[in-house]
């Protein structure tokens, strides 16, 4: 490894190790180098670190007691995050970065809130579109639009992930996918509470920026598309929010963020997750005159890592680890009050089943 690079431990190399993580680094050669990768499966860990001569192991405390590690990239299942998180910041590593969600409860998120602010170690979360040019240039340049916006949509129309996955890299080992009876009420919660907290939480963090009031919020309907995803209106505070996910076989992809006033709105498009082609687009649309935003070269993915590479410098001031725990909460009611509506659904088609 270069001295003149930032060392990179991942721990999960999985898609989106592979997909993502994986090439950005690759363009950002001269700022990093991965160090080493961690995965359970022996084989997929030496694979994966075998495309980018990085050393490997199927241990999290052989990765976080290596010394060429500065920073670590949390890519393993949701559960093990705040497990994880902790234990880097108490390895004393320069900087984290650490994929959607960063906790799966407020207990765990107050724990690494204080675990980070004890050992120094600052913590950013995976969320790439708030780093991306098209956001930054939309927040900068819509004005009032915060305190009149009257309605929020955010709508992502995607083909399956290994669609993209497989044009982005060849995937070691993916998982099998089986179907599921979404008609059985803990398996409604169960998909539309992970669809929340695996896809949507991507940009909650976006929509809460337009949503003062984001403790207040309000389910109006909560309906789970076939064969998967969430369609979920909400009331939030004053505001009109509608979130949602499907996925198709077409190949026209959607995804944006719109916020809506009287005279003035903006819509960020995206590109879709493993497509590294730059940055979203932002149009902001005021009193009949429309300015737009992008794309640029660089996208989400790379702002993210450098500016991982800033904190690890002492560049850049650590992001506020309260406003990540308000991210994650609001997602987290979403979640919850989106899948109980969902599981009460499937219970009364049930009953009506029955009856007839």
């Amino acid at each position: 490894m270069s001295t003149k690079t930032l060392g990179v431990g991942i721990l999960g190399a999985g898609p989106v190790t592979q997909a993502i993580h994986l090439p950005t680094l690759a363009r950002l050669e001269d700022v990093f180098s991965v160090a080493r990768v961690m995965d359970v499966d022996a084989d997929v860990a030496s694979s994966v670190a075998g495309r980018v001569g990085a050393a490997w192991t199927t241990s999290v405390e052989e990765l976080l007691a290596d010394e060429e590690v500065q920073i670590v990239a949390i890519c393993s299942p949701h559960h093990f995050h705040a497990e994880q998180v902790i234990a880097a910041c108490r390895a004393g590593k320069k900087a984290i970065l650490c994929e959607k969600p960063f906790a799966m409860s407020q207990e765990e998120a107050e724990q690494i809130a204080a675990v980070s602010q004890e050992t120094g170690v600052p913590i950013i979360v995976g969320a790439m579109h708030t780093f991306d040019p098209a956001w930054i240039a939309a927040r900068e340049n819509w004005g009032d639009l915060l305190e009149k916006v009257h309605t929020v949509r955010y709508s992502i129309i995607l083909p399956p992930n290994p669609r993209f996955e497989d044009f982005a890299t060849e995937v070691v080992n993916r998982p099998a996918r089986g179907s599921a009876d979404r008609r059985d009420p803990d398996t409604a919660h169960g998909m539309v509470f992970g669809s929340i907290m695996g896809l949507a939480i991507h940009d909650l963090p976006l929509v809460r920026t337009f949503c003062p009031d984001f403790r207040d919020v309000e389910l109006l309907s909560s309906i789970v598309p076939d064969p998967s995803g969430y369609f979920v209106n909400l009331r939030i505070g004053d505001r009109n929010v509608e979130v949602v996910a499907t996925s198709n076989q077409s190949w026209i992809p959607e995804w944006y963020v719109e916020a809506i006033a009287d005279d003035v709105s903006v819509r960020i498009d995206f590109m879709p997750s493993y497509v590294q082609a730059g940055s979203g687009t932002a149009t902001i649309r005021r009193n009949g005159e429309t300015r737009v935003f992008g794309p640029t070269p660089r996208n989400g993915y790379e702002g993210e890592w450098r500016f991982l590479a800033d904190l690890a410098a002492g560049r850049v001031e650590p992001l506020d680890v309260t406003e990540l725990i308000h991210d994650l909460t609001f997602a987290l009611e979403i979640a919850d009050k989106a899948a109980e509506a969902a599981r009460q659904t499937a219970i009364k088609e049930k009953e009506a089943e029955v009856i007839a």
